[in-house]
C-alpha cells in the first residue's frame, strides 16, 4: 500500500514566516486597495519598520498565495468497485480560502460517486466504474478576492473493474508427501495492497500468515488447501485461489524375496535375497535382528551370504530409502534364516499304519525330513537298500516274508546328507479272532433293561462285524440295534426272547480280511424285582462330629448298578455306591435311604430300609478326683471318664500341657482312665488334664478342664479345739470339741479320749450335747486319709475337761404349824443345796414357769391355786453353773385342807382330852374300886407324851393323820379335792416334828425343819 503526500519543497520555511505574511496581506489589502490586481500582485514592497520580536529583522516582500497540500486519508489509492477513497486538502489560512477539485485538472462537482464535506476540504470518491479513475488534485480561491492558489500535487486513483484472484502456491510441489517432510503454502494476490490472507484446509478456515507452513506433516495433513485475500474495514474478498490437494501418504514397504530355494540351510549352503518396492529412485540398506548392516552400500538391492554358518541365523529385513528427500521406509517382511547344525534324521511312517498287517494287503511308506525341502530318498530294509524305491514314498504288497525293519534317508545337493531314520518293524500275521464284551457290565438283566454287547479285534482296526444267536444272524429290530460298523449289539429293552448264546464275526472294512468266529457270551434275563442292603461303616449307634462315615448300597443280585440317595425324602446329588460323609455335623443328621438303577438305564430297584444317621458333639471328659492337695509318700488318684460309653474310650493324662508318662511312682489302669500315684513328691505337682480318643475310631476330645495337685512338704498339723472353752462344766452342759488341720481335704477324723479311741462321728467335730460325769478325761483327736496307703497325723494337743454334778434346787415349807390357826397359805422356798453361790431362782407350776419376778420364796393361796398343784423350782445365775438341776416336785393338794382338817380334830381333841380327863375324875371319886386281885390290869389308854416318846410301837397322832391311810377313810372328800398324795418332804416334816417332841416338851410341832 502507498500513501501519497504532496508537499511543498519551501513548506519548512514558510511557517516561519506565517505571521509576518499574514501582517502583509493585510497591509497590503489596505494601501492599495484601489489598484488592479495585476499591479498589486506583482508590485513588491517591504516594510522597513516592522521588526519581528523572534527572529532578526528581514525586508519582507508580499508573498505568494499558499500552495494546498493533498492527503489519502483511506489506506489505499488501487480499488475495486465499492471500495472508496478519502483525500483531504489543505490550505493555510483555509477559513479566507474556498477549497476547489480538480480530476484530471478539471474541476469537480458533487455528484453520486463524489461527496464533499461541508467545507470542502474532503473528497470521499466511491469506486462504481472505472470512469472513476484519474489523477485528482486541489486548489484555494480567496473568499473576497479573485486571488487563487496553484493546485496542489495530484494524487492517481485507479479502480479496477473485476475482483482479483488469489493464487496460491505449494512447495515442494511433489504428488505424494511422506509423513515428517516439510511442505509450504504461499498465498498472492498481483493487484493493490494491503490484502490480509485467510486459509482453508477441506473446507476449514485455519489460522495462518501470508505463507502457511507444516514442518512436519502427517496424514491428519492429507486433503484440500486454498485461501483468499480480504482488506478494509469493509471487508472486501478477493475471490478464493484454485484447491491443491495434497497427499500424505506412508513410505512404500520394500518387499524381502528369496532367491535361493531354502531359508532353513544347513552349513556350507548359500541364501541369497532381493528388496523390491514399487517406486522407482529408491536405495536399499539391510538389517539383521533389527540391527543394521553396516559394510553393505546403501544402493544394493540383494544380500547374499554364501557358505552360511551358525552367525548367519537370525531374522533378515531392508529398508529403502529416499536421500534427496530424507525419507526412510519402514521394515519389509522379515525372512528368518536357520542354519542347522546337523544333518536331520528323517522321519518313516507307514499308511496304513496298522500293526500287525495281515497277508494280502499292501503297506505304503513315507519318508519325511522335517527341515528344509527337496530331499532325494532311499529305502532300506533289515539294513539292505532297496534299489527300486528312489521316490519319498515305497508301497509294498504283503506276504508273510515282507515282516521286517524298514528305513530310509534323504540327500539334498552335493554336500547335504542325513542320517537314516528310525526302523520301522512290519508284522504280518495271521487274521486274527474276534472278541465278545459285554459293554453294560453285566449279562443279568431285567426286564425293559438295555443291554450291549461289543466285539473287537485284539489287533488292527477297521473291522466290521455281524452277530449270531444261537447259531442265527441277529438281525436289527425294534429292540435290537448296532453301531455303524456292527461293533456293538445293543438292546434298548431286554425281554424274555433275547435271552441266549451270542457270537459276533469281525471284516476288516475297505480290506478283504474276514475272521473266525468269537467265543460266545451268553444273556440272561431276571423276572423278580430286587431290594438293595444299606450298611453302614464304622458299625456304630453314635457317631461324633468330625467323623467321617459311609452308607453302602448293594444289590446282591447282578451288576452296574447306579445308586440314587435320598435323606428325609429329599433326593441327594450322589449317584455311586458308597455315600461317604466327611467331617461330619449335625447338619447330616437325618434318616437315610438308597434305591439302585442301572447305568444308563431307567430300571430302579425297591427303595432300601431306611437308616438313621445321629451325629453327636464329642463328649468332653469329665476329670474327677478325690483331694489335690497331698503329702509326701500319699497316694493319688485321678480319674477321667465320659459320662456315657466310658469303656469305649482310651485316654491320654497331661500335665502342665505335657503328656504324662509312667515311670515307678506313676502308673495308668488298661485304658489310662485312671492315673495313679503311688508315692508322691514334688515333682507331680501341677495342672491335671486329659483328653479321650474313641477305641474304634479315630475320634479324638478335647481336653478336660484342669486340675491342680498340690504336694506338701511337710506332715499335716491338727489342733484340737473346744466349745464352750470352760475347763470344768457341770452335767447336762453341751460341749463341742473341733479338730482343725492347716491344709487339704478327704480327712477322717479320729477322737479319743484318755487315750482310749471314741465312736466316730462325721465330720471335724465331736460333739457332747449333755455331758454327765463320766465324760470327765483328757480329749485328742486325730486325721487320716486314704485306701491302702494310709497317711496319718500325729494327735492333738489334749483338752482336759472336768464334769461335775450340777446342783439340784430344794424346795422347803416355810409356814409352820404353829401358824396354823393364824393363815390360810403356805411359804415355800427354794434354795440349792451345798452352794455358796448366790442364785436367782424360778417358779414353775404344772411344768410351766409362773411369770413372777425370781424370788427364793413363793406364796401359794386358795386363790392363787384354787387346784392346789404340783410346784417346782430352778436356780439361776450369770457365773457357772449358770442353772440348776429342777428341784423335786412339791405337791401342795389338799394341804391347806388338810391344815383346817388338823385345826379342827385337833380342837376336837384338845377339848374331848378335857373331857376325858374330867371323867376320869368324877369316875374315880364316884365309881366303887374293885378288888385288885380279882381285876385285871387295865392297859393305860392315855399315855403322856413321855411315855409315847419311849415307846418304839407308839403311833404319832398327827402322823397317822396327815398319811394317806388316814386320808383313804375319806373317800368322798377326797374325791372331790383330787388325787394329790403327800409328798415326801411332808412325811420329812413329820418325822422331823416327831424328833422334836421331847424338845418340845410333848406339845404340836411345827412342820418347818
Amino acid at each position: 500500500m502507498t500513501r501519497l503526500r504532496n508537499t511543498a519543497s519551501a513548506g519548512a520555511a514558510q511557517w516561519k514566516m506565517w505571521l509576518i505574511r499574514v501582517f502583509l496581506v493585510m497591509y497590503s489589502t489596505a494601501v492599495c486597495g484601489a489598484q488592479t490586481a495585476e499591479n498589486v500582485s506583482s508590485t513588491p514592497f517591504s516594510l522597513t519598520s516592522f521588526e519581528p520580536t523572534s527572529m532578526e529583522a528581514s525586508t519582507v516582500s508580499v508573498p505568494e498565495p499558499p500552495l494546498p497540500s493533498l492527503e489519502l486519508q483511506s489506506s489505499w489509492l488501487e480499488v475495486f468497485p465499492s471500495e472508496k477513497v478519502e483525500l483531504r486538502c489543505n490550505i493555510s489560512g483555509s477559513s479566507d480560502w474556498k477549497i476547489v477539485w480538480l480530476k484530471d485538472e478539471k474541476e469537480l462537482v458533487e455528484e453520486q460517486n463524489l461527496s464533499f464535506s461541508a467545507d470542502k476540504s474532503i473528497l470521499t470518491i466511491t469506486a462504481a466504474a472505472q470512469m472513476i479513475s484519474g489523477s485528482y488534485s486541489c486548489k484555494g480561491q480567496h473568499k473576497t478576492s479573485s486571488v487563487g492558489t496553484l493546485s496542489s500535487s495530484s494524487l492517481k486513483v485507479t479502480v479496477y473493474q473485476n475482483t482479483p484472484k488469489a493464487t496460491l502456491r505449494q512447495s515442494p510441489n511433489f504428488n505424494k508427501m511422506f509423513p515428517g517432510e516439510q511442505i509450504n503454502f504461499t498465498c498472492l494476490v498481483d493487484v493493490a495492497s494491503g490484502w490480509e490472507y485467510q486459509w482453508y484446509h477441506n473446507g476449514t478456515k485455519i489460522q495462518a500468515l501470508d505463507t502457511y507452513t507444516i514442518a512436519s506433516i502427517d496424514h491428519s495433513n492429507s486433503g484440500e488447501y486454498f485461501c483468499k485475500a480480504k482488506r478494509g474495514r469493509g471487508q472486501f474478498y478477493t475471490e478464493q485461489s484454485e484447491t491443491t490437494s495434497v497427499q500424505v501418504s506412508d513410505p512404500p514397504t520394500p518387499s524381502l524375496k528369496l532367491l535361493s530355494p531354502w531359508l532353513d540351510v544347513f552349513k556350507g549352503e548359500s541364501v541369497h535375497f532381493s528388496c523390491e518396492v514399487s517406486e522407482s529412485d529408491w536405495t536399499y540398506s539391510w538389517y539383521k535382528n533389527l540391527h543394521k548392516i553396516e559394510d553393505l552400500e546403501d544402493d544394493e538391492s540383494s544380500h547374499n551370504l554364501t557358505s552360511v554358518t551358525q552367525t548367519d541365523r537370525g531374522d533378515y529385513a531392508c529398508r529403502a530409502h529416499l536421500k534427496d528427500r530424507g525419507v526412510t521406509s519402514g521394515l519389509s517382511n522379515t525372512a528368518t534364516v536357520k542354519v542347522y547344525e546337523n544333518t536331520p534324521e528323517p522321519t518313516l511312517s507307514k499308511v496304513p499304519d496298522f500293526t500287525p498287517m495281515y497277508a494280502g494287503e499292501t503297506v505304503t511308506f513315507t519318508c519325511t525330513v522335517k527341515m528344509s525341502t527337496d530331499w532325494i530318498y532311499q529305502w532300506y530294509k533289515n539294513g539292505e537298500n532297496i534299489s527300486s524305491a528312489t521316490g519319498k514314498t515305497f508301497s509294498l504288497p504283503l506276504s508273510l516274508s515282507n515282516g521286517g525293519n524298514y528305513s530310509c534317508k534323504a540327500t539334498r545337493g552335493e554336500t547335504t546328507s542325513t542320517s537314516q531314520s528310525a526302523k520301522i518293524q512290519l508284522d504280518v500275521h495271521e487274521i486274527p479272532v474276534p472278541h465278545l464284551e459285554n459293554m453294560t457290565q453285566w449279562l443279568d438283566v431285567f426286564p425293559t433293561e438295555s443291554v450291549k454287547l461289543s466285539c473287537w479285534m485284539p489287533r488292527g482296526s477297521g473291522w466290521i462285524f455281524t452277530w449270531y444267536k444261537a447259531g442265527e444272524e441277529v438281525k436289527a429290530d425294534d429292540a435290537v440295534s448296532f453301531d455303524p460298523d456292527g461293533s456293538i449289539l445293543s438292546i434298548s429293552s431286554a425281554s424274555a426272547k433275547h435271552e441266549g448264546p451270542y457270537k459276533c464275526k469281525g471284516h476288516l472294512k475297505d480290506r478283504s480280511v474276514s475272521s473266525n468266529t468269537a467265543s460266545e457270551l451268553t444273556l440272561t434275563v431276571y423276572e423278580e424285582h430286587p431290594k438293595p442292603v444299606m450298611s453302614q461303616e464304622p458299625k456304630a449307634d453314635k457317631l461324633y462330629v468330625g467323623e467321617s462315615v459311609s452308607l453302602d448300597c448293594k444289590v446282591e443280585i447282578s451288576s452296574g448298578w447306579e445308586y440314587l440317595w435320598s435323606k428325609d425324602g429329599v433326593a441327594l446329588p450322589h449317584r455311586s455306591r458308597t455315600f461317604k460323609i466327611h467331617d461330619a455335623n449335625s447338619s447330616v443328621n437325618g434318616s437315610y435311604e438308597c434305591t439302585a438303577k442301572r447305568e444308563k438305564s431307567a430300571y430302579h430297584t425297591q427303595p432300601s430300609d431306611r437308616r438313621s444317621l445321629q451325629i453327636s458333639e464329642i463328649p468332653v471328659p469329665q476329670l474327677k478326683h478325690g483331694w489335690l492337695d497331698v503329702f509326701p509318700s500319699e497316694s493319688v488318684r485321678l480319674s477321667c471318664g465320659m459320662e456315657e460309653g466310658i469303656s469305649d474310650w482310651t485316654y491320654t493324662w497331661y500335665k502342665d500341657k505335657q503328656k504324662v508318662q509312667a515311670d515307678d511312682t506313676l502308673s495308668f489302669d488298661s485304658d489310662a482312665r485312671t492315673l495313679s500315684i503311688s508315692s508322691a513328691a514334688a515333682k507331680h505337682a501341677g495342672r491335671y488334664s486329659c483328653s479321650g480318643k474313641l477305641k474304634s475310631r479315630p475320634v479324638y476330645s478335647t481336653n478336660s478342664s484342669e486340675r491342680t495337685l498340690s504336694v506338701y512338704d511337710t506332715k499335716p498339723r491338727v489342733t484340737l479345739m473346744q466349745e464352750p472353752e470352760y475347763d470344768v462344766m457341770h452335767t447336762w452342759d453341751s460341749v463341742s470339741f473341733s479338730c482343725h488341720i492347716n491344709n487339704s481335704s478327704g480327712w477322717e477324723y479320729l477322737w479319743y479320749k484318755d487315750g482310749t479311741p471314741l465312736p466316730l462321728q462325721s465330720g471335724h467335730n465331736y460333739n457332747i450335747s449333755s455331758v454327765a460325769t463320766k465324760d470327765t478325761g483328757s480329749y485328742t483327736c486325730q486325721v487320716k486319709r486314704g485306701v491302702g496307703v494310709i497317711l496319718q497325723s500325729q494327735q492333738s494337743q489334749a483338752v482336759k475337761l472336768d464334769i461335775l454334778e450340777r446342783p439340784k434346787a430344794t424346795i422347803l415349807l416355810l409356814t409352820d404349824w404353829s401358824e396354823v390357826f393364824a393363815t390360810d397359805s403356805l411359804v415355800l422356798r427354794c434354795e440349792v443345796q451345798a452352794s455358796e453361790d448366790k442364785w436367782n431362782y424360778t417358779w414353775f407350776r404344772e411344768g410351766n414357769q409362773i411369770n413372777e419376778p425370781t424370788s427364793e420364796k413363793h406364796v401359794v393361796t386358795p386363790q392363787n391355786d384354787p387346784k392346789q398343784s404340783l410346784y417346782q423350782c430352778q436356780g439361776i445365775r450369770t457365773g457357772q453353773p449358770s442353772y440348776s438341776k429342777f428341784s423335786d416336785s412339791f405337791k401342795t393338794k389338799n394341804l391347806l385342807l388338810k391344815r383346817r382338817v388338823l385345826l379342827s380334830i385337833s380342837g376336837c381333841l384338845f377339848f374331848g382330852l378335857i373331857a376325858v380327863l374330867l371323867g376320869c375324875i368324877v369316875l374315880r371319886f364316884i365309881r366303887k374300886p374293885a378288888v385288885d386281885d380279882d381285876k385285871p390290869e387295865e392297859e393305860n389308854l392315855f399315855l403322856t407324851m413321855a411315855q409315847l416318846k419311849d415307846r418304839s410301837d407308839a403311833p404319832d397322832p398327827m402322823v397317822e393323820y396327815l398319811t394317806d391311810e388316814g386320808l383313804n377313810a375319806l373317800p368322798k372328800e377326797a374325791d372331790e379335792n383330787g388325787t394329790l398324795p403327800i409328798t415326801t418332804e411332808e412325811g420329812q416334816a413329820l418325822t422331823t416334828m416327831s424328833d422334836d417332841t421331847e424338845e418340845n416338851k410333848g406339845g404340836l410341832v411345827s412342820f418347818k425343819q
